[in-house]
């Protein structure tokens, strides 16, 4: 699979994109276009892993890094309802910086 457009490499600034591997690193890759990206990175995400790709992520995967709210588009993007979607594992709710709810 290909590599990350250039043009996307902003929303991976903690790492070497150019390393990154759609495939390979879609538990890392899609979390953050999901949570960050606009609608070009979007689009972009639509086109390499489908809307059923994001879907089956959500439900399977999940992710600490994508918001209620963000979790929530998707959920009516899909048409998801109350279907059960992966959720965070209780260790990743838990902060040890205190000022992080």
């Amino acid at each position: 699979m290909r590599s990350i457009p250039v043009r996307m490499r902003w929303l991976f600034w903690d790492v070497d994109a150019r390393a990154l591997r759609p495939g390979r690193d879609r538990a890392y890759v899609l979390p953050r276009i999901l949570e960050h990206g606009g609608i070009v990175e979007v689009r972009w995400a639509i086109a390499t892993y489908g809307m059923d790709g994001i879907h089956a992520f959500l439900r399977d995967v999940g992710h600490p890094e994508l918001s209620p709210r963000t979790l929530a588009f998707w959920r009516a993007a899909l048409h998801a309802g109350d279907e059960a979607w992966a959720s965070e594992a209780p260790f990743r709710r838990l902060s040890a910086a205190p000022w992080v709810a």
